[in-house]
């Protein structure tokens, strides 16, 4: 059980820093943001959140 929740710790720190530097801080803020919404099951929480990731991603494209 210990493995799997190392393994786990290692994706999400991963996945993380690949936002971070992919996206900067204002995809890390989404990411905060939409992961503590679902935990809290608050909706307002995580609809801003996943608003900043989807704002953040077609930056570029607007």
């Amino acid at each position: 059980m210990p493995v799997i929740a190392l393994l786990a710790a290692v994706f999400v720190v991963g996945f993380e820093q690949i936002v971070q530097w992919r996206y900067g801080a204002t995809g890390v803020v989404g990411l905060l943001l939409l992961s503590i919404g679902v935990k809290a099951k608050n909706p307002t929480c995580s609809s801003i959140g996943a608003v900043v990731l989807a704002l953040t991603v077609s930056g570029p494209a607007l």
